[in-house]
């Protein structure tokens, strides 16, 4: 998800090496602007981002002059982005589709893993060629900063929501954490393993030969995972307790304990993820809606939200960020899998070749997480458990592959225009649907009161 209309020539690179990849990571993506060529080398007629001709020789001819982005990329994030908008705004209303209440996958769990695979991919893209690592370094942490900004600004609390007027936030309760702070630590991790970890005078004939030059990445991907995995069943949860409401609440706090004195488990009171938030972070700059308020026990509407059931547990109105510290480390590794993708398109001409490294892939994927899933270790977003990484990265190679066959070899171009749009202009249209940009300014118009603003008139926002 970050900015970058950059060329992707194949034979050129990223020129100064100052690390292409554009301004924001939730719209990384290759570029379409087309150059024409005096002399065709015999490459330049194979150059596997040059869509095959449907037409005529001089529409394939003039392809051949073309330097050209992978439109499928475009696509793929137009249609994660259109997602995003459905679930977010018809979730409410079909639960079904809403993130899982907590162990299990629905429609909204794939959102998130779809867009760290696409940085991955378009990372792999950008950093291609490199000439000089120390700027491509530098423009990398940068674009890391902004995105880090951006999403404490949207998302901790500084603009108000649909049903609260009140602008500002209490840095004392701030929310940290966020999706787009989750693909900001992602993307500059994965970054700094393409700028670094690769052998960039290894030749590449083989997928062996591919493995080798990336092994270093496979390593970190392997490290970080082993760390999650161990904290995760390792560390012991002693009890703990919270305040509900907080304390700037009109209604007096009432003290909640949670008893824990647990280790390895991963229920929504009593996991690892939880505590290191709660140590770290505080608990007070946590996600006060947690997922786990739709479980049976603690909603009446389940899987919807609701009031309390009778005897619910004490833990179900504690705060739990779903983008919290320990479950990004997963969300790191689903980045660096989609960069594993990115260099088959790198590496490898041949259509067929890539397809069908991509299927088989994501088919082993989606096998081991589901496998693991029915041993024990539960598919869970909200942890992004290692089972959850590999069903939905493996989901993201499956739709991917697809695209690509029906975009970039295929030529169908003409029914994928909207994505393709949503998909170049991806971060507006995030912060604008999904961070209540846009219904912050509609609401600064009104007649007399706030309430009686143009939101409340078509009849969203009344509680």
């Amino acid at each position: 998800m970050a900015a970058a209309n950059e060329p992707i020539n194949e034979n050129n690179g990223d020129g100064g090496g100052g690390g292409g990849g554009g301004d924001m990571v939730i719209q990384i993506s290759q570029s379409v602007k087309a150059k024409p060529s005096i002399v065709v080398k015999k490459s330049e007629e194979q150059n596997p981002l040059i869509v095959p001709s449907i037409a005529n020789s001089k529409l394939e001819q003039q392809q051949q002059n073309q330097r050209q982005r992978l439109v499928s990329l475009d696509v793929f994030r137009g249609i994660t982005v259109a997602l995003m908008i459905l679930v977010d705004d018809a979730g409410g209303l079909l639960p079904a589709i809403n993130h899982s209440p907590w162990n299990g996958l629905t429609l909204a769990d794939f959102v998130m893993p779809f867009f760290l695979f696409i940085a991955g991919v378009s990372l792999a893209l950008t950093y291609k060629k490199l000439t000089n690592k120390a700027v491509a370094t530098k423009k990398a942490i940068l674009r890391t900063l902004k995105l880090l900004v951006f999403g404490i600004l949207l998302q901790g609390g500084f603009l108000h929501g649909v049903n609260d007027l009140n602008y500002g936030v209490d840095m004392e309760q701030i929310r940290w954490t966020g999706v787009l702070q989750r693909i900001a630590v992602a993307y500059i991790v994965a970054a700094l393993c393409e700028i670094w970890l690769k052998d960039g005078d290894h030749p590449v004939s083989s997928k062996l030969s591919l493995l080798k030059k990336y092994w270093f990445q496979w390593v970190v991907a392997l490290v970080l995972t082993t760390i999650y995995i161990s904290l995760l069943y390792g560390l012991y949860v002693p009890d703990w307790e919270y305040k509900y409401p907080v304390e700037t609440s009109s209604s007096a706090p009432s003290i909640f304990s949670v008893k824990c004195g647990v280790r390895g488990n991963t229920g929504p009171a009593c996991n690892a993820v939880g505590m290191i938030d709660r140590k770290i972070l505080g608990i007070r700059h946590l996600y006060r809606r947690p997922t786990y308020r739709r479980t049976e026990q603690c909603s009446t509407k389940s899987p919807d939200y609701g009031p309390l059931p009778p005897g619910a547990p004490s833990w179900c109105q504690a705060p739990f960020d779903p983008e919290g510290l320990l479950s990004s480390v997963m969300a790191i590794v689903t980045c660096l899998v989609g960069l594993h993708y990115g260099h088959l398109i790198i590496h490898f001409k041949d259509h067929k070749d890539r397809i069908l490294t991509w299927t088989i892939s994501s088919s082993c994927l989606i096998c081991s997480g589901l496998a693991m899933d029915l041993f024990g270790m539960h598919i869970n977003k909200a942890l992004y458990t290692f089972s959850y990484m590999c069903v939905t990265a493996g989901a993201a190679g499956i739709l991917f592959t697809g695209i690509y066959y029906m975009v970039d070899v295929c030529g169908y171009r003409r029914s994928t225009l909207v994505f393709e749009w949503i998909g170049l202009h991806a971060l507006m249209i995030y912060i604008l649907a999904a961070c209540n940009v846009l219904p912050v300014v509609l609401q600064g118009f009104y007649w007399r009161q706030p309430q009686n603003n143009i939101l409340r008139l078509i009849g969203i926002g009344k509680k």
